[in-house]
């Protein structure tokens, strides 16, 4: 009887081993749960039009961004309908990793330099534990007015030609169609142009896309300004375009009412309104490249 027990424990513990050293059993048990998959391409670049975008350029990529803005088409045919004048910005961007993104830009507008830091706590996911319906995504940045003040101005001083701006993005693709993300911001500038107005202003970012073919994609962007701002002088930014993917660039139409092209700017400066037809064509241009990073080894020629 005892060597009969020994040998049964023996047989159970031999054939559990060998359910747990069978690959097809492993298969069969991954197969039942599923798996985390991220959710990408819920736009085309990692900015709308105007404000960002919860995507990312992607580790080692260097963005090279040229955006040019006309001037207002109400102008009439002696402006050449606003093509006769021109504005833009020069921008770097470069992933430090596939969260985390830092980028610099110039305008010609007030001849501001501009920076900001991008970072993904959160990223859309299907399947698997943990699995997020949106993504969330904080940038902060910093402007600089480098535009040269009259000889007679009371604050010259670089601290007062500072502003400073943080947001947060909540973000979803809801299909391969089309995605949507909102975006509380904050603009502080240390100093303002006229007395009535505030060093502090508050909005919210609203920016969608809608795919209309495999490489053709209709956008917009628009900034409501809860408060910090006179609103008999200044107007909420509208953006609508389209998208125009061409290999490894990303070309972009748009009409807006904004002349700006960094958060400070196009938040807390826009004073043209779509209702008079101060509307203002314009482009973007986005190009990447892969830089730094290791790599891959490739087989030698037979």
């Amino acid at each position: 009887m005892k060597y009969l027990i020994t040998a049964s424990l023996l047989f159970a513990i031999t054939h559990l081993q060998a359910q747990d050293n069978d690959p097809m059993q492993h298969l069969l048990d991954s197969a039942s749960t599923p798996q985390k998959e991220y959710v990408t391409g819920a736009f085309k670049s990692s900015r709308v039009i105007n404000d960002h975008s919860m995507e990312f350029i992607g580790k080692h990529v260097l963005d090279v961004r040229i955006l040019h803005r006309f001037g207002r088409v109400n102008d009439g045919i002696n402006e050449f309908f606003g093509l006769d004048q021109a504005s833009m910005r020069l921008g770097f961007d470069y992933g430090l990793g596939k969260n985390l993104t830092i980028g610099v830009g110039r305008s010609t507008a007030e001849k501001e330099l501009d920076g900001f830091i991008k970072y993904r706590p959160i990223q859309q996911a299907v399947g698997g534990k943990g699995a997020s319906p949106v993504s969330v995504v904080l940038v902060t940045g910093a402007a600089l007015t480098t535009i040269q003040f009259p000889s007679d101005a009371k604050y010259t001083s670089t601290t007062d030609r500072m502003a400073y701006y943080n947001e947060v993005i909540v973000g979803r693709k809801f299909s391969e169609a089309f995605s949507l993300q909102v975006s509380p911001i904050y603009v502080h500038r240390n100093r303002v142009p006229d007395q009535a107005d505030f060093n502090d202003t508050y909005a919210v970012g609203i920016g969608s896309r809608l795919k209309l073919s495999k490489r053709v994609a209709f956008v917009a962007d628009y900034c409501y300004v809860v408060s910090g701002l006179n609103k008999d002088v200044y107007k909420n930014p509208l953006s609508v375009g389209f998208d125009i993917e061409t290999g490894g660039h990303v070309f972009q139409l748009h009409f807006t009412n904004s002349t700006g092209m960094n958060e400070k700017a196009f938040i807390t400066n826009t004073t043209d309104s779509w209702g008079k037809g101060d509307i203002r064509f314009g482009f973007n241009l986005s190009r990447v490249f892969t830089i730094g990073g290791k790599k891959k080894k490739t087989a030698p020629e037979a």
